[in-house]
């Protein structure tokens, strides 16, 4: 499903564009909804052969993983060649990280796991030991998960990038610290902030394409744009479509 996406522009506001021929599709947050993100591809494939640009690019936001029970199937359709678009850009989200550091410390296994990472385990078959001391249970689901982990799924996770830009249009997870260049930007703030950079009215530079925080419908500020509409539980995840200064939405 294809809309118009006008938000609230007004004529003394700016307008920001994507790189000339180039037609650029942004996925949000996903959350191991695997059925979600075959509807999505289909939907960015038709429209690709409708509108034929010179350059088609995908953006994938972050949080490919945790909440939804498909994880493990999300990233074996990233790593699998999933899309005929050439150009398709992965970035690094917040549940991804902390994927990655329980790999190396299990001792923020209690933490992930009650922000989802127990629908991952599911998703690869790691149950949770009857061993009498907890650190030991962690410990064990660790190396379980470091035995089932496809290598392909591991070199995914440990090459996704935190920032892209394209025109006047930068891309993060979360968001970026206001009045800090985008350059000088810290992991934690691009893969965790939300109040002080959805709330600020600061010219950025760009227009900053996040997911990270839900909201019903994408959210378009004059110096942001939000697309993370829950799809774990709404059933809707969101793409929006950038070329030259228009905007537009795919929604399963």
């Amino acid at each position: 499903m294809l809309s118009r996406l006008f938000g609230s522009r007004t004529p003394k506001e700016r307008t920001f564009r994507a790189p000339a021929g180039t037609r650029i599709y942004v996925v949000g947050d996903i959350h191991g909804r695997a059925d979600l993100l075959r509807a999505i591809h289909r939907q960015i494939l038709d429209d690709v052969e409708r509108t034929r640009p010179d350059r088609p690019v995908v953006v994938y936001l972050g949080d490919y993983i945790d909440r939804g029970e498909q994880t493990r199937q999300v990233l074996d359709i990233l790593t699998g060649q999933p899309i005929d678009i050439a150009e398709r850009v992965h970035l690094l989200g917040n549940h991804e990280e902390f994927m990655l550091t329980f790999l190396k410390d299990s001792t923020v296994g209690d933490l992930w796991l009650k922000n989802g990472g127990d629908a991952t385990m599911f998703s690869y078959g790691v149950g949770f030991p009857k061993l009498p001391d907890r650190a030991e249970r962690f410990r064990q689901m660790r190396d379980d998960l470091i035995a089932t982990l496809p290598d392909s799924h591991l070199a995914f996770l440990q090459n996704l990038t935190l920032t892209h830009v394209e025109g006047d249009y930068v891309f993060v997870h979360a968001g970026i610290k206001p009045g800090c260049p985008i350059d000088d930007q810290v992991a934690d703030d691009l893969l965790w902030i939300r109040g002080e950079f959805l709330e600020s009215r600061a010219d950025h530079g760009k227009c900053v394409v996040h997911g990270h925080t839900i909201t019903d419908e994408v959210e378009t500020r004059p110096n942001r744009i939000g697309i993370d509409t829950g799809a774990y539980f709404s059933g809707r995840l969101t793409c929006l479509v950038l070329d030259g200064d228009s905007r537009s939405v795919l929604h399963t």
